[in-house]
């Protein structure tokens, strides 16, 4: 497969820095359909949402905002990042997403994941210490019905399925299903048995830091009969494109600073991030994609080399990055970093074949 590149959100509500001001759900919502229309006629792969119980977000039902971004767009992949599986029911899962697949002409995508945020657990009614089980078991429930139907099955926490209807069915009668894999070895095995495409994600820390987790997950997919080298990978990153590096880096830095202390995990229990420890962040080796077009399609040809990646999703906009200054690091993502890229990553495939 080609090497794919798109944008994700958060769809989070961060104080204007110059006013204090919150932006208003509604117009982060149409700011949010806005970056997936300009993403798709640039000429971006994917446009991911993020599921948040809370009030500093608006993602809390990323199937809606998805839909309607289907209206909006053509060509770009349509994909949730992540569905916190855990306190969803899968069976309500497959209905939102096959109907996004008929809406955008079999462009619908989920990444499942366990979700680093807690949040919808006792919104739902599910007790924290069922929070891997429930994960398997409704992993196995959503892969269930994306193959079969109808369907009989039984677990735990759900009702049983007897001989279950589940419509409607998808445009192409499936739907990707990738694994949100934040690091955890576990949930890297268990992915490569499967056999799903995995998708990870790192916050800060060294390019390498997922060296391990891709290690185990190739194995545990040649273990089990999987062809590992052929199963996706994608890397979900914090970024932003601007022409020169130092642009960039002034740009992003003080609204993702306002994001981590903000909106990160609890309100009020977020982390300081020092202008130094940002820059180090942005560094060669380090995990942020932030720079000049050049700067972005090293790094990820670096990411590509050491993962074997056949996927990057930047999340640009974090902390309220002013809509303009966002826009166009997107059209730059996508006239200047992404066919350099395409192109560099089909020279080395052909050169290994």
């Amino acid at each position: 497969m080609s090497f794919e590149i798109g944008i994700m959100t958060f769809g989070e509500l961060t104080e204007d820095q110059a006013t204090g001001a919150l932006p208003s759900p509604r117009r982060r919502v149409r700011e949010t359909i806005e970056q997936a229309r300009v993403a798709d006629q640039a000429g971006l792969d994917v446009f991911g949402v993020g599921e948040h119980h809370r009030s500093d977000f608006v993602g809390s039902a990323p199937a809606i905002l998805l839909a309607a971004a289907a209206e909006k767009t053509e060509n770009i992949k349509l994909t949730s990042a992540v569905t916190v599986l855990g306190s969803e029911d899968p069976v309500r899962v497959w209905e939102q997403f096959a109907t996004i697949d008929l809406l955008s002409a079999g462009r619908a995508e989920i990444i499942a994941g366990r979700g680093s945020y807690t949040e919808s657990f006792p919104l739902f009614g599910y007790d924290l210490k069922d929070y891997a089980d429930l994960f398997r078991e409704k992993l196995d429930l959503l892969l269930k019905i994306r193959d079969q139907n109808p369907l009989t099955w039984q677990g735990r926490f759900r009702a049983p399925l007897v001989d279950a209807d589940i419509a409607p069915r998808a445009d192409g009668g499936t739907l990707p299903i990738w694994v949100g894999v934040g690091g955890s070895p576990a949930s890297a095995v268990s992915t490569g048995r499967l056999g799903l495409p995995m998708a990870l994600a790192l916050l800060l820390g060294p390019m390498t830091y997922h060296q391990e987790t891709v290690e185990l997950y190739r194995a545990a997919a040649a273990e089990a009969g999987h062809d590992a080298d052929a199963l996706p990978i994608s890397i979900n990153v914090h970024g932003f494109v601007a022409r020169t590096s130092q642009r960039a880096r002034d740009v992003m830095y003080p609204y993702f600073a306002k994001g981590m202390m903000d909106n990160n995990h609890q309100r009020g229990r977020g982390f300081r991030m020092p202008r130094a420890a940002f820059d180090a962040q942005a560094s060669p080796r380090a995990g942020l994609l932030v720079g000049s077009p050049q700067e972005i399609i090293d790094k990820l040809l670096g990411y590509h080399e050491l993962y074997g990646l056949d996927r990057a999703l930047l999340q640009m906009g974090f902390g309220g990055v002013p809509q303009k200054d966002h826009l166009e690091a997107i059209e730059l993502l996508a006239t200047e970093v992404a066919p350099v890229v395409r192109r560099e990553v089909a020279l080395r495939h052909r050169s290994a074949a």
